[in-house]
């Protein structure tokens, strides 16, 4: 059984909450995501273990009922998730707050901005390939400070020296040729 067929009845659950609001219902990211006015509220979704509700703007929530998490301290700025393992658990009312608040707070116009850092600290490896090849390091400076960092952060993620360098190989074509390392995803 997958995890889809498992949470059949949590999920509907869910939805027929969610259906009684405002919100639209759209596919994003391989999942379920709920619009306000093009603006992302809310998404759900069936994992191994548990069905959540995530909303973007998660961190404005009073959270009265002491019941969201945050998925990864120190990286999730914004996103709060409510996660249940049974349909017995979930309180209608009490997801319904939840839900018109969040609505309530896209209405206001609250989002989350991210922190602008001014400062790139640039990996050792990468400011070696740069050093060592005048056209890579004039393309690198091209590119806006948004795609310099997602390099940055894309080799300054791996863990061991092995994937840093082929990380570095891989995006090297992409760098001279300008292109961002999400682009393709972008629209």
């Amino acid at each position: 059984m997958n995890k889809n067929e498992k949470w059949q009845q949590e999920l509907k659950f869910l939805r027929a909450i969610i259906n009684k609001t405002e919100l639209e219902k759209t596919q994003k990211w391989g999942g379920e995501v709920y619009t306000l006015n093009n603006g992302n509220i809310l998404m759900i979704g069936a994992f191994k273990n548990y069905v959540s509700i995530w909303f973007f703007n998660g961190v404005f929530l009073k959270d009265t009922y002491d019941v969201l998490g945050n998925a990864q301290d120190g990286k999730t700025k914004a996103m709060r998730h409510w996660q249940f393992v049974s349909v017995e658990e979930m309180e209608e009312n009490k997801i319904m707050e939840y839900i018109q608040e969040a609505i309530e707070n896209e209405k206001k116009g609250l989002k989350w901005k991210p922190e602008k850092s001014d400062e790139i600290e640039i990996p050792e490896i990468f400011q070696e390939a740069l050093n060592s090849n005048k056209e890579f390091k004039n393309a690198f400076n091209e590119l806006t400070p948004f795609k310099q960092k997602e390099y940055i952060e894309h080799i300054d993620s791996a863990k061991r020296e092995a994937t840093k360098i082929s990380r570095l190989e891989k995006i090297k074509p992409m760098i001279l040729d300008g292109v961002g390392l999400n682009d393709k995803y972008r629209k």
